[in-house]
Order: C-alpha cells, then structure tokens, then sequence
C-alpha cells in the first residue's frame, strides 16, 4: 500500500521519528497527551485525508513523543461512522500509524456496562467484538488482503501484559466483549437485552471499525474501555454524552496507570 499524502508531511517534519507503538484515545481520555515527552502535534485539520473530530472530548490532533524511551504517537480524537455514515472514516489515520512504523495499536473508549459488578469510573480490558451495526470498514476494499483474520483480533499477549499491571498496582481490571452499535443514539433496553444473550459485556459507538482496519496495516491491537455509564435499563439513570465525560474523569488516573506502567516495563 502506498504511503499516504499525511505520512510524508509528518515526516517531512518529525525528522526521521519511528514511533512504535500508536494510541487512539475516545471521549474525555485526551489528558494522557499531557504525560507525553518531546512532543510534536499535528492538526487533523492539516493531515490530508484525516477526518475532523467533531464531538466534545476528542481534541483532534496527532501527537508525536516519547513514554519511558518508547516513541509512540498519539491520536487525540476519532471521527465515528454516525458522524458521515462511513465505516472507514478512520483508514487514514490508523494506516498513517502503520506507515509512521507503529507495531502496536492501543485503543480506548468510553462505553457502558452490561456487567452489574463493572460500574461507571471502572476499566474493562476487551476480549473479543461484537457488530452490530452490519457494516464495514473494508467495504470497497480490493484483494483477498480484505479478508481479514479476526481470531484473536484483540492480542492474548498484550492482554496478559496489561492484567499483569493490573493485578501488580492492584486495579480492578474487568474483562468483556465490546458490542458496537452505529449510534448516536444511545441503545434500547430491548437492544441491551440483545446483546447481553449473545455475550456482550460492553457497549459503544466506536473502536470496532479500528480494531478491522488495524489487523487489515498489521497491526497487533489491545482496547480498553472506561466504563462510563450503566447501558439502558441497568440504572435510573438518563444517559448522555455529559456523563460520559464525567465518569471518564473518574477512571482516568487508573488508565494513565496502566499505560504508564506499561511503557515503564518495556512490554512495548
């Protein structure tokens, strides 16, 4: 695959930086940009073929650095399929990492819990997906390269790195099956109840369609959700996007944690 018109511009001016591992970062979880040494940040306004980020939280901006020595790069913000109804709003710049030389890609998000124990301001390390939207990111896509492998799609041994963090700084980390529903509606009770008997453990409206388009570069992909609400029918609580802001503030400094321990321990 050819090298897109966004990697040669950051090339062009990171000089010769290779980051390793890349992170995309969902609502409210913009802050971990903060710990990121020797940075250098790019708009998504001015990164070709890069999608705005046009819902509070997600900042829009690729960030270049370092954690622990590890050189990583940091997308601040996603656009999501309910924003333009296109599954692979997101291809460029999850290609761009790969590109850049990114190995790994770590995702975050905000969703809600199906498990009565994971209750908002927890972390839950995803499994496996689940889709529910009928829709893909490789729509459109040529060659048999489209037909992607998605056994293990969220990696065993960055699983295992990231429980064993856990379990050192003494986190509760749980475990589940992310459910992605299109949005941006929130999910019916009815829908919930769907989803629960086929074994989803979460629910959302992103990550999904980058977990497809990573495994299609390459890459090898972990995902943690911050659990920001209970899904519907689970609390008498009205949902929206106010409190998903607010709950993610209340499990970011277990995230930071887990990532900066992370990188700390050279598992990258």
């Amino acid at each position: 695959m050819s090298v897109n018109k966004s990697v040669k511009l950051i090339r062009s001016k990171s000089k010769g930086r290779r980051p390793k591992v890349g992170i995309i970062l969902g609502s409210g979880l913009g802050f971990f940009a903060d710990i990121v040494e020797n940075k250098l940040s790019f708009s998504y306004d001015d990164l070709p073929g890069f999608p705005k980020a046009g819902v509070a939280g997600h900042a829009g901006q690729l960030t270049l650095g370092q954690i622990s020595g590890t050189e990583i790069a940091v997308l601040q913000g996603r656009a999501h399929y309910y924003e333009s109804g296109q599954a692979n709003v997101m291809k460029t710049p999850v290609h761009t990492l790969a590109e850049l030389g990114c190995e790994i890609l770590i995702l975050t998000n905000a969703a809600g819990s199906l498990i009565p124990d994971a209750k908002p301001g927890s972390v839950m390390l995803l499994t496996d997906h689940i889709n529910f939207t009928g829709v893909s990111p490789l729509f459109g896509e040529q060659g048999n390269a489209r037909f992607v492998d998605m056994v293990d799609a969220y990696d065993p041994e960055l699983r295992k790195s990231f429980q064993e963090i856990a379990n050192q700084q003494g986190i509760t980390l749980y475990k589940g099956v992310y459910t992605w529903f299109c949005g941006p509606s929130f999910e019916t009770p009815a829908e919930i109840k769907a989803a629960k008997l086929l074994g989803g453990d979460a629910v959302g409206m992103s990550t999904v369609p980058e977990v497809v388009l990573a495994r299609f570069f390459g890459l090898k992909v972990v995902a943690l959700s911050i659990i920001t609400n209970m899904a519907a029918g689970m609390s008498a609580t009205a949902l929206s996007h106010e409190q998903t802001m607010e709950n993610a503030d209340r499990a970011a400094k277990d995230l930071e944690t887990l990532l900066s321990e992370f990188f700390q321990n050279s598992h990258a």
